[in-house]
């Protein structure tokens, strides 16, 4: 398990988070919490080469503005 990154914003349904460096998630991945629960799946990777952001789409029933602040780990 990688650290994703900790989510930034939330805008039109999905969790925007800031790469920690240039080692990033692939397109596809489930991203987790800190309790180790799915919050979604990596939908794009956009930005800087050196710490790029990451898009994330929810899965059913998670609450985006809940984690504003929280770190995300990759599978």
């Amino acid at each position: 398990m990688q650290r994703a990154g900790a989510v930034l914003d939330v805008a039109q349904n999905v969790a925007v988070l800031r790469c920690d460096g240039e080692e990033h998630p692939d397109i596809g991945t489930v991203v987790l919490d800190a309790d180790l629960t799915e919050v979604g799946r990596v939908v794009d990777v956009f930005g800087p080469v050196e710490r790029p952001y990451l898009a994330v789409t929810p899965d059913e029933g998670v609450r985006l503005p809940a984690l504003v602040g929280e770190t995300l780990y990759a599978r």
